[in-house]
């Protein structure tokens, strides 16, 4: 490649970019999927487009696809919360194995019955769009606001059901008969076991280095957490096991393991997942043919009801049965299984294995992708309040916390922000009892900033700085979260978060020690012995002076 040439690449690429960020400002505020601005623009640079680019390698785009589905797992993974996930976890494997298992006999029967494909044909396409995208998943929950029981199940199932479905679809590509389906269970488990093994240990592994080995430079870290991911799916691969899910497992370990310079990692990993997705989606776009898609319009639409009406609620319903949620819960489930650019990506596995009709099959992902986002998409809040499910962004209990290292200084910066039904709303700074050696420093209210004093009584949407020693920090976080769930009384009545001095309080030993002193006339509300509150003065407010 000339000079001249590499520059005129350097600029279509930057061009591109720039329409691309655009673009997401645009889906913002319209509603529409940023994934069908990006297809757009690669159609508009493919064939029967602007630029007319005639691009039709299936196997870089596979390849390119699922470098970018990696990136898009570690970045959703890094941002994932393990408290959320957690209880979520059955019923997101429940979803990722039977309920993938349900939707695609569904839809390869509708496939077979109504649109006429043969029964490889159809199994490919039950199984290629029986995986939800995490790209669009994790793009789309992050502007919804659904209760955390909600997210929890769907962003785990959109990083654990890539695994089965690479299977599957590997299998129904292959030349020659498909493995009997017994073959195929055990060859998933296996791999789904094997690929958890390997990422929970190099994300376990990943966390306890960078905890502890000291880089030279700050910019180094986001470069080493991304690393770490990766490489866990490349072993995860070369075992032979589930790469996907290694990659997700080990990004969820290391983004709940409070790394240093996390503000920057997180950013730095947004940044690759918003250039992994506009890359692939670009990519896609380039390779579909828009006048051969016209023939195979009807077939994607049936097969895309079939899927949204029938497969998909079918298997919410039947695989999250043992676990009791409410019938309006699985209905918003049902439809937020949204496709993006997985299934499309998927779909190029067949084409490379050189399978019969496998272009058709292309085609109808591609038009049933595109069409079932544009109607999913943006309905999903609207069905969220017709449900009665969603909430308001700001009303949400949850602290937010980021922490941005003092290296030179040997402690921690806190940037603490109150939401609306947060407990910590009425609390006087002295009756956060933080540990010695963290202290609040600034409070942001209303756009103005002040010094607060012991009494100041902190608000709804406030912003606290909080500075904390390098010992204390996790203390100093862990103790916010506590007053944020329980108020003042936190660590006094079995909150979590206890007496700084003691460690967590013995509920027991407490109240024993609140009626001895009440027997006295010295513990009776308002007064100002050493009580839950504690107050400015009196018996326990020695304690308090001593942290602030």
């Amino acid at each position: 490649m000339t000079v001249h040439a590499l520059n005129e690449l350097l600029l279509v690429c930057s061009l591109v970019l720039l329409v691309a960020v655009a673009a997401v400002r645009i889906s913002s505020r319209s509603g529409l999927p940023s994934l069908l601005l990006y297809l757009g623009i690669g159609i508009a640079m493919g064939q029967d487009g602007i630029f007319d680019v005639k691009f039709d390698n299936a196997e870089l785009t596979q390849v390119i696809g699922y470098a970018a589905l990696v990136v898009i797992l570690a970045e959703g993974g890094l941002g994932t919360k393990w408290k959320e996930v957690k209880p979520a976890l059955p019923a997101a494997a429940m979803l990722s194995t039977v309920g993938v298992g349900i939707s695609v006999g569904v839809t390869a029967g509708a496939a077979h019955y109504l649109v006429g494909l043969e029964w490889r044909q159809a199994l490919i396409i039950g199984a290629v769009v029986s995986s939800t995208d995490a790209a669009a998943v994790f793009s789309v929950l992050r502007k919804v606001p659904l209760p955390s029981r909600i997210t929890g199940v769907l962003e785990a199932e959109s990083g654990f059901n890539d695994a089965p479905v690479v299977i599957l679809v590997v299998a129904f590509s292959a030349v020659g008969p498909v493995e009997h389906w017994y073959v195929l269970v055990g060859e998933i488990a296996l791999e789904l076991a094997i690929g958890a093994a390997i990422g929970l240990a190099v994300g376990w592994l990943g966390s306890l280095g960078l905890r502890h080995v000291a880089l030279p430079a700050s910019g180094l870290y986001p470069i080493a957490v991304m690393a770490i991911a990766v490489s866990a799916y490349a072993a995860g691969a070369m075992a032979h096991g589930s790469g996907f899910l290694a990659v997700y497992l080990a990004a969820m370990v290391l983004g709940n393991s409070k790394l240093p310079h996390w503000p920057a990692t997180r950013g730095f990993a947004d940044g690759l997942g918003w250039l992994a997705q506009i890359g692939m989606f670009v990519l896609l776009g380039l390779l579909v043919t828009p006048h051969d898609l016209i023939d195979d319009f009807w077939p994607a639409v049936i097969v895309g009801l079939v899927l949204t009406a029938v497969a998909r609620p079918l298997s919410v319903f039947i695989s999250l049965a043992p676990f009791g949620l409410p019938r309006r819960e699985k209905a918003l489930m049902s439809w937020a299984g949204l496709r993006g650019a997985v299934p499309i990506i998927l779909a190029t596995i067949p084409m490379v294995s050189g399978i019969e009709g496998s272009t058709r099959v292309f085609n109808i992902v591609f038009v049933l992708v595109i069409v079932y986002t544009l109607i999913q998409g943006p309905t999903l809040p609207w069905l969220a309040r017709a449900l009665k499910i969603s909430e308001d962004p700001s009303e949400t209990a949850d602290l937010g916390i980021e922490s941005a290292p003092l290296e030179r200084l040997r402690g921690h910066l806190l940037s603490v922000a109150i939401p609306g039904k947060s407990k910590m709303h009425g609390v006087e700074v002295a009756e956060l009892r933080l540990p010695a050696g963290a202290a609040v420093t600034l409070v942001v209210r209303d756009g103005k900033s002040f010094v607060p004093a012991p009494s100041t009584v902190l608000r709804r949407r406030d912003e606290l700085l909080v500075v904390a020693t390098d010992p204390v920090r996790d203390a100093a976080e862990a103790r916010l979260r506590a007053v944020g769930e329980g108020g003042k009384l936190a660590g006094w009545l079995g909150t979590g978060g206890g007496l700084q001095e003691n460690g967590p309080a013995d509920v027991p030993r407490v109240m024993k020690l609140a009626k001895k002193l009440g027997r006295g006339g010295e513990g009776r509300p308002g007064g100002t012995s050493g009580g839950p509150s504690g107050g400015a003065s009196g018996g326990a407010s020695g304690g308090m002076k001593a942290h602030h």
